[in-house]
């Protein structure tokens, strides 16, 4: 019909807003933006910044993660085109339309049907640990990712790696578990990402293992989500150290995945999540110092603060 209601979906298509406009001048065109939306002056790194903007500002309504994101938008149409803004609506006119700019935090299902249909907390650990080599009462740390430069996991490894140098008591009782899924492996930069990741798991497992036990799994592989969800449950900790993120919700499903309220969240200060889930423990996962010291934390954490602070995240969640 001539006035559809279309959603386009993240950056991929940032020249489609319009053109659908220009074919269906009465269509509801709604474009949502996954990715963090940068300030101005980074944004003019871009040769088409005008294009992409006119792209995007054929929508009728354009959505973000985050309010910042938004702000960053608005900004950024502000120094590079001629427009109308109107920052108590947070609405662009251009060519006598209003394109509405909003924040619609993405969540995950919930009640999460994968946690409940996953093995108890107890079974997970059995398993993982046993698959791992690990002994029952090892302590175990997990991230979940796209082999992608944006996830900062080199940067996580390192933060283990800086873990086990400054508190000794972790040697031969954490391990790291990666999932890390292979990622546009015919691009270049990211194939010399898994090299190095690989070799960073290598050099960490030779500095420190003893006996069977070593430090870092390095899982690369495509994982479903009942195995994500079993890893999650049977950790003690999650570290997701984005370097840049929309939002992430690993974060957020390793909160589902944990009914019996235990396990700890350390999370980017760099992800729209942890504007949400604050009860995380939030470090820069540039500065290992902080990182290897909330790892420690996590770690050492008792029960009872564990479940105050998962308890809290899931009711939000």
């Amino acid at each position: 019909g001539p006035d559809p209601i279309v959603l386009v979906q993240d950056y991929h298509f940032a020249l489609l807003p319009a053109m659908l406009r220009e074919r269906l001048p009465r269509a509801t065109v709604i474009a949502f933006w996954h990715i963090p939306w940068p300030n101005a002056e980074r944004f003019g790194i871009c040769p088409w910044p005008a294009r992409l903007l006119e792209g995007l500002l054929g929508s009728s309504v354009i959505g973000f993660h985050t309010q910042l994101h938004c702000n960053n938008f608005i900004d950024t149409v502000d120094r590079f085109l001629e427009s109308r803004i109107d920052r108590e609506r947070q609405s662009v006119f251009v060519q006598g339309r209003e394109a509405l700019v909003r924040p619609y935090p993405v969540f995950i299902e919930w009640p999460n049907h994968w946690a409940a249909a996953a093995p108890p907390v107890e079974a997970c650990r059995r398993t993982v640990r046993a698959e791992l080599g690990l002994a029952p009462d090892a302590l175990l740390g997990v991230g979940v990712d796209r082999l992608d430069y944006t996830k900062g996991i080199e940067e996580r490894l390192l933060a283990v790696e800086r873990a086990l140098e400054r508190f000794p008591q972790l040697r031969g009782r954490f391990t790291f578990a990666q999932l890390a899924a292979p990622s546009r492996t015919l691009i270049p930069e990211y194939k010399d990402l898994n090299d190095r990741v690989e070799a960073l798991a290598a050099r960490i497992d030779a500095r420190f293992a003893t006996g069977c036990w070593r430090p870092i799994a390095l899982l690369r592989a495509h994982h479903e989500p009942p195995r994500i969800f079993e890893y999650l449950r049977a950790a003690d900790l999650c570290y997701v150290s984005s370097l840049h993120d929309g939002m992430n919700l690993v974060a957020k499903e390793f909160v589902a995945a944990r009914d019996d309220e235990r396990g700890v969240l350390v999370l980017s200060r760099f992800t729209g999540a942890a504007r949400e889930l604050t009860e995380a423990l939030l470090v820069n996962p540039y500065d290992l110092e902080e990182a290897s010291s909330a790892l420690a934390a996590a770690l050492a954490m008792p029960p009872s603060e564990q479940q105050e602070r998962m308890r809290a995240m899931r009711s939000f969640v």
